[in-house]
């Protein structure tokens, strides 16, 4: 089971990174934050202070079109926050 899946990167997760030295990822919905913690600090090498986690619903749609109503969903997922020791960094530009 993957614990990490991707980074976040938008204005807001760049933002946190800038001022509260916290990272944003999308983290397996499964997963709690001590095993997220552990992730982190074996994928990146940086010591994590703390982690906050979102479960993020499913946004359902409904179309209306000519052969009938279609339903549709789109997946729930897991967020992290992982806020990071003071004066470590992670670089998420590197690897693009």
């Amino acid at each position: 089971m993957s614990i990490l899946i991707k980074p976040i990167i938008t204005e807001k997760a760049t933002m946190q990174s800038e001022l509260l030295n916290a990272y944003a990822f999308e983290v397996n919905t499964k997963a709690n934050k001590v095993e997220i913690k552990k992730a982190v600090e074996a994928a990146y090498g940086v010591s994590v202070e703390k982690v906050r986690t979102i479960n993020v619903r499913p946004d359902r749609k409904t179309k209306f079109t000519k052969t009938g109503v279609q339903h549709g969903k789109t997946n729930a997922v897991k967020k992290a926050i992982v806020q990071l020791a003071e004066g470590e960094t992670i670089d998420l530009y590197t690897n693009m």
